[in-house]
């Protein structure tokens, strides 16, 4: 997918974050985890949840298609 979104949803299915491109909104907490994509198209998000159920969510920018990866991390501070 040449350009994604990324959204995360909770349980209820309450949208509790979204990202375009990376650099977007959060930069400087997603470059303090070290793991800050190397294409600036890519979304990323930066959040600590609760214990429950999310969903995330992939989508083309502008309705594009293609194949999408979602990596979820653990770290110590953002």
């Amino acid at each position: 997918m040449a350009d994604p979104t990324l959204q995360l949803n909770n349980g209820n299915g309450t949208v509790i974050a979204f990202n375009n491109n990376w650099k977007d909104s959060q930069q400087t907490q997603i470059q303090n985890t070290g793991r800050q994509p190397k294409n600036n198209l890519e979304p990323a998000i930066a959040v600590t949840v609760s214990p429950g159920n999310y969903t995330a969510i992939v989508r083309g920018n502008n309705n594009t298609a293609g194949i999408g990866l979602v990596e979820v991390y653990q770290v110590a501070h953002f």
